[in-house]
């Protein structure tokens, strides 16, 4: 499998990455389409994977402060997990979170995706909230370093 990574550029690719984001983080919970997309996203930096045409990962690096980044929204669609795709869309949300100067990024894993994170090295903070009354998410958080 060969995919890039890369930024959501035209009004197409962006309405397809929500799309994604929608069908993988929201739908199964009956989310409405709509539900995926908050007041933040023109002030984020916006990651997507493709093979050829089809969009397979989403990210965002949202900045929460001068110090602090969040990944957010981060998903692999079914049947492409466990080739690289989470781990590629980490490593340039990291590089970026890096050049911008933030000095740690923070998420909120859901309980199946913790020790993705952890194999990355997030460590984490605390259990923090429940996403639709059944979504157990923990604080992770790792430290940037520019060397």
């Amino acid at each position: 499998m060969t995919f890039v990574i890369k930024q959501p550029k035209t009004e197409d690719e962006f309405k397809r990455y929500y799309h994604l984001r929608w069908k993988l983080l929201r739908a199964p919970w009956n989310q409405p389409e709509g539900s995926e997309i908050d007041e933040l996203e023109d002030q984020c930096f916006h990651l997507m994977a493709v093979d050829e045409d089809e969009i397979i990962g989403v990210a965002r690096l949202q900045f929460n402060s001068s110090d602090e980044a969040q990944i957010r929204y981060m998903a692999v669609a079914n049947g492409h997990e466990k080739k690289g795709i989470g781990r590629a869309l980490v490593t340039v949300i990291e590089a970026r979170a890096k050049t911008s100067r933030h000095d740690k990024i923070i998420l909120h894993a859901r309980e199946p995706a913790i020790g993705f994170y952890q194999k990355l090295g997030y460590e984490i903070i605390e259990k923090s909230y429940l996403l639709f009354g059944e979504i157990q998410h923990f604080k992770m958080m790792k430290a940037c370093t520019t060397k």
